[in-house]
């Protein structure tokens, strides 16, 4: 059953779902529900923390002496989630007993463990996360109670297939090992959420600085973690996305002394205007301000005219060469984006800024990038 609320995104009407929390929760009533009254569930209904009524189907249902398991599939909506369609499973076991009742979760095939510290949940645990494990566990209670059980119930929350799924994820980049995260603080996915992603960053912020590291390089995409990750440790590099703002924000937040950003000089000139988030759909002034600095670096007309058609900034990095103009209009650039740096950042905290070109290497660094680059190129000499 496909949840029938839609949210809109750039224009277009894009369906809601069900996060992998969600799926668990019902999927332990269900199995609960089976095994303390014989039920057998084809929906469970579920209130999810955002105040939202779900109500799931149920499949894969098995009873024994002590136990029953059901499953949940989820459903990600139009959000482009690898989990989309992965069975969600609950295993129920039952221990009778005079006392009040108990509820008991542990992680089964497909769930991952924590291995690092600074994440939701202590290292060695299940990656099952604080807001879910409370919708299982009230759940488990709930059944419990309405049955007139007095005993333990204990559920075991797998999902066949969830390891290999999980390499697709930023679990393993995170420390959280041999499966998937049981997530959601709503209880529902909304599609293309930019909350999410940022929440992806922050979390491999925090794992980063629990570890205690006090230097981290951010870079928005693929390209400049590889060029950046010759030099640096890979674990000290975080992929940003386009989120350079809340990503800095975050890493400052967390602690982080020394902060460089480094990438694609086609990302890394929009700080130069105020762009934050480096998305085009947000603007796109790349070459406005390498054209505005070139008129400052004393370029002519036909430059500046050359500099405005140009497709890409790897050819405005040729035009500026060709010109003579390249060193200085990157030194003018380096100048006001260590100025936006320094404003966000606020004080306390040494932040600087490097942009290379395919062909040309390094060709823009600020006051503080070329010691920022150093020390963790040190840092990562020693291990």
């Amino acid at each position: 059953m496909k949840l029938d609320r839609f949210r809109q995104v750039d224009g277009k009407l894009l369906r809601l779902g069900y996060t992998t929390g969600s799926c668990a929760a019902a999927a332990a009533r269900a199995a609960a529900r089976l095994l303390l009254t014989g039920e057998e569930p084809a929906l469970v209904r579920l209130e999810t923390p955002s105040g939202v009524t779900l109500e799931l189907p149920v499949e894969d249902l098995s009873l024994g002496e002590d136990w029953a398991s059901c499953g949940v599939r989820k459903d990600a909506g139009d959000d482009p989630d690898v989990t989309d369609g992965l069975l969600i499973r609950a295993e129920v076991r039952k221990e009778p007993g005079e006392g009040p009742l108990a509820a008991a979760l542990a992680a089964g095939e497909g769930i991952g463990v924590v291995t690092l510290p600074g994440l939701d949940q202590p290292v060695g645990a299940p990656a099952i996360n604080r807001v879910p494990r409370e919708m299982i566990l009230s759940g488990l209670r709930e059944e419990g109670k309405r049955a007139g059980f007095t005993g333990r119930l204990t559920a075991i929350i797998s999902a066949p297939g969830g390891e290999e799924i999980a390499k697709r994820t930023f679990n393993p980049r995170l420390g959280i090992l041999g499966g998937i995260s049981i997530l959601g603080t709503s209880g529902l996915v909304e599609p293309m959420s930019e909350a999410a992603l940022t929440a992806s960053i922050r979390a491999e912020l925090s794992v980063l600085a629990a570890s205690g590291e006090g230097r981290v390089l951010l870079t928005p995409g693929n390209y400049g973690k590889e060029f950046f990750g010759r030099m640096i440790l890979p674990r000290l590099t975080v992929k940003c996305s386009n989120f350079l703002g809340e990503a800095l924000d975050a890493a400052v937040s967390l602690g982080f002394g020394e902060i460089l950003l480094a990438g694609h000089l086609g990302k890394l000139v929009k700080l130069a205007g105020g762009l934050w988030n480096t998305h085009s759909r947000y603007g796109d002034c790349r070459m406005e301000l390498l054209t505005a600095h070139a008129a400052l670096a004393g370029g002519d007309r036909k430059t500046a005219a050359a500099l405005m058609a140009a497709p890409t900034t790897v050819q405005a990095g040729e035009i500026l060469a060709e010109a003579g103009i390249l060193a200085p209009v990157m030194d003018s650039l380096g100048e006001r984006i260590a100025g936006v740096l320094r404003r966000r950042a606020g004080e306390g905290v040494t932040v600087g800024a490097a942009a290379y070109l395919p062909d040309r290497g390094i060709v823009l660094m600020t006051e503080n990038a070329g010691a920022l680059l150093q020390a963790l190129e040190r840092r990562g000499d020693t291990e």
